[in-house]
């Protein structure tokens, strides 16, 4: 599955202190709202930090640039998107190509 993947969506969370359980409830109610409503869409995951626990790193994987832009463009994307970076400081968010797989 993640072998043939070649267009992510990713965003760098840093969640307010205390706000990191209800994060992950968010951040899992996007994603599961992604899954079932969006076409191209293929898996995702959230990485939490070891070292930092209001760090998290997250990925999904889309079939094609054109869904993955769809997607953004969905009123219930700024709903979903707003929520989880509502709980958060700092929040960076980009469009990424596969460069290499190793």
């Amino acid at each position: 599955m993640a072998e043939d993947s070649r267009f992510w969506a990713s965003g760098d969370w840093r969640v307010s202190e205390g706000k990191e359980d209800e994060f992950v409830e968010r951040w899992t109610a996007f994603l599961t709202w992604t899954k079932k409503d969006n076409d191209g869409f293929r898996f995702a995951r959230l990485l939490r930090d070891t070292g930092e626990p209001g760090h998290f790193i997250s990925f999904a994987s889309w079939s094609d640039p054109d869904s993955m832009s769809a997607w953004k463009e969905k009123p219930e994307f700024a709903e979903h998107f707003g929520a989880c970076k509502g709980l958060c400081d700092e929040m960076r968010a980009g469009g990424y190509t596969l460069a290499v797989s190793v």
